[in-house]
């Protein structure tokens, strides 16, 4: 059995509600303590709001790591996207130049890799999505103020998500487009 005990369990506290200003009243407060018994001191005077953010810092301490951790992952996943993109239109300029030199438009090439890009996409935000409702039991006891699949926030989610994603591809696919097909043929 852990025997430390904090020291606001040993101490009194008393919820005061005023019409006026809060510091206004603490001399009165002080006062009537004093009256009542002389050995006792009144420290520690805050405002609900104070208290409550006092309870939330560290709750809000964690939100704040665990959002810095979110990005790193997310920016993490476009990179990884984007150097899969870059790597497949890389080993696939050869097949690009052709389609350029047969007539191909620029637009149905970058339209092509998209689509590529888009596939995978939609395949991991589909299974991040199963996962994270799998998942909601879980994280239902942190969440206050919204429900554990609340709509809007998976669609801002997976919006966001997808938004980065297919702009990871945009970039290679542009590339691809560009391709001169005398350059892409003469280096095979």
């Amino acid at each position: 059995m852990d025997m430390a005990v904090s020291l606001e369990t040993l101490v009194v506290t008393y919820v005061v509600r005023t019409a006026g200003d809060p510091v206004s009243v603490v001399p009165a407060l002080r006062a009537a303590v004093l009256d009542v018994d002389r050995s006792l001191a009144v420290s520690s005077v805050r405002t609900v709001e104070e208290y409550a953010a006092g309870q939330l810092q560290e709750l809000s301490q964690y939100a704040s790591l665990l959002s810095v951790f979110g990005g790193i992952s997310v920016t993490l996943a476009i990179i990884g996207i984007f150097g899969v993109m870059a790597h497949t239109v890389n080993q696939r300029t050869h097949e690009m130049g052709i389609r350029l030199a047969l007539g191909a438009r620029a637009g149905s090439v970058l339209r092509l890799v998209l689509q590529q890009g888009l596939v995978l996409i939609s395949t991991g935000l589909l299974l991040g999505l199963i996962v994270a409702l799998l998942l909601t039991p879980v994280i239902r006891s942190f969440l206050w103020g919204v429900t554990a699949t609340d709509p809007m926030t998976f669609f801002i989610a997976i919006a966001g998500l997808m938004f980065l994603a297919l702009l990871a591809c945009y970039l290679p696919a542009r590339r691809a487009s560009k391709v001169d097909p005398v350059i892409a043929l003469r280096n095979e």
